[in-house]
């Protein structure tokens, strides 16, 4: 006969084997976790500017999708690129290294075909080491590069390498000056279907894969997204329907660009754009297309905001939203007027300020930051958010101390546009250093339009050195190869694309 003490005996052991039982489970669900790694939707909009709903860029546009991204994560206000053109901006993201350092500042070369970044791992190269699948589709990299070796940066290209995706028959607002290119081009587009645009598609891409990605196609790991949109860049055709979201050209608020804008600035300022497909203001008002300019971009605008929207709905239909840092930044901005000019290559505000905003899980929802920011730093801060190991050579900062508890940065945002051009922007304010030696300097507690340059008053002699610091005291030059929008010093003078610059030619 079983005593009652054998019994409790017994009944013991079984829970004990029970609770080891559960606490086993439990722990290896805690192990689980701790070792999950979340994904991340990298998304690209490029020839960007301020002009976001979120950052009150411009009173009448309309961006409700990348609001609700900034109203459920955290908003950098203060963001700049490090270089205000396409190919070395998106080169120093993807790699965390300065233009100055590599030498790449203009449309080429390729980084493949750069000794310092030949070899080098770019960002979704590094998720991949890390068990990562990689893909991306529109436009992420410049050129996404002509053979295997140059195409190693994702395990998965999807079919659109960027460009608009059809144009009409004749430019809608006929000859421009400084060579009437091609992409120079901006109206309401012909076709009412939107499904034309390859951003439409790049969209489309992303939806179809975030489904797939949702039901396991590759596995239970984590994936690296990387979505890119070419609008807002030129030409700028929008269907009606963008269109109609904005007034007549008659009520479009036109941006500030006083006539004397450039009474203080260096004339080396023009160096930096000296002769570009992009229309200087003049011929805008002579020809009556300033307001039409704005409201083409107001509209791609909107449109592309749309093309986000997709992506984003997208993530969540596919309950990937709450295991997923989704990040959003554009390449470097553009001026629709502002300083006489349209297009970027300039290192003022309205070239190097651009849209970033992080959310997903574990950051804060409806924040924003005033600090300083480098876009830089998106490597090295994905890189610490997804609890990757640290990558050694990387010269940006990660944002985390910023983007999760506000610590003070370290550091100011500095812009590079052809060696020996810089730009400092800290918190307050804005000093520009060209290679000549000609500066300037904003305040933009009072001048948030850098109208006044203060450069010469001497008593910011001390705000212009704490800021001067932080520029090298040489820039790398010219990596070889290095084609279009290239500034350089020869014996005889200062050489534009290989030609002498002559000041009697500025197009102003």
């Amino acid at each position: 006969m079983i005593s009652k003490t054998q019994i409790t005996l017994w009944c013991g052991l079984i829970l004990l084997l029970a609770g080891s039982t559960i606490m086993g489970a439990c722990k290896k669900t805690d192990d689980k976790r701790e070792n999950h790694k979340p994904n991340v939707l990298f998304i690209s909009i490029d020839d960007l500017n301020d002009w976001v709903g979120a950052l009150g860029g411009h009173p009448q546009v309309q961006t409700p999708n990348i609001d609700r991204l900034a109203k459920r994560g955290v908003l950098f206000t203060n963001a700049h690129v490090q270089a205000p053109l396409c190919n070395p901006s998106r080169v120093s993201i993807m790699t965390s290294l300065r233009p100055s350092t590599t030498g790449i500042y203009g449309l080429a070369p390729h980084h493949r075909d750069v000794d310092i970044t030949r070899n080098v791992v770019t960002l979704p190269q590094y998720f991949q080491q890390h068990g990562y699948y990689t893909l991306s589709n529109g436009k992420i990299f410049h050129s996404i590069g002509d053979s295997p070796e140059k195409r190693a940066e994702f395990q998965e290209w999807g079919p659109i390498g960027g460009g608009t995706g059809g144009h009409p028959p004749d430019k809608l607002v006929g000859e421009t000056q400084m060579g009437n290119h091609p992409l120079l081009d901006w109206g309401m587009y012909p076709d009412d279907q939107d499904s034309v645009r390859n951003d439409y598609k790049v969209a489309t891409w992303a939806e179809e894969k975030l489904g797939k990605l949702g039901q396991g196609e590759h596995g239970d790991g984590p994936f690296f997204m990387a979505v890119g949109f070419w609008l807002p860049h030129l030409p700028l055709y929008a269907t009606k329907k963008w269109f109609d979201l904005y007034p007549e050209e008659d009520e479009i608020i036109l941006p500030e660009a006083p006539e004397d804008e450039r009474a203080d600035v260096p004339d080396f300022a023009w160096y930096l754009h000296w002769y570009l497909p992009e229309v200087r203001l003049s011929w805008l008002k002579e020809n009556q297309q300033w307001a039409n300019l704005v409201r083409s971009y107001l509209a791609t605008i909107s449109f592309t905001d749309a093309m986000v929207g997709r992506v984003l709905d997208a993530l969540e239909a596919n309950g990937l939203a709450d295991d997923t840092i989704v990040v959003l930044w554009s390449d470097h901005g553009w001026h629709l007027g502002e300083k006489g000019i349209t297009g970027k290559n300039t290192l003022w505000e309205r070239s190097t300020r651009v849209p970033l905003i992080f959310a997903g899980p574990g950051l804060p929802q409806e924040e924003q930051r005033g600090q300083p920011a480098e876009l830089l730093d998106l490597y090295p801060t994905l890189v610490e958010l997804a609890g990757l190991p640290e990558q050694d050579g990387l010269e940006g900062l990660s944002l985390v101390p910023q983007l999760l508890r506000n610590e003070e940065r370290k550091r100011p945002a500095i812009t590079t546009h052809n060696p020996g051009n810089n730009s400092v922007r800290s918190e307050r304010w804005r000093y520009i250093r060209y290679a000549n030696g000609d500066e300037e300097l904003y305040d933009h507690l009072s001048d948030p339009h850098e109208h006044t340059n203060l450069a010469l008053d001497d008593q910011y002699g001390q705000v212009i050195a704490q800021h001067a610091k932080w520029l090298r005291e040489e820039d790398a030059p010219h990596a070889p190869n290095s084609k279009h929008r290239i500034l350089e010093k020869s014996e005889d003078g200062w050489n534009w694309e290989g030609n002498p610059i002559k000041w009697e030619e500025l197009i102003r």
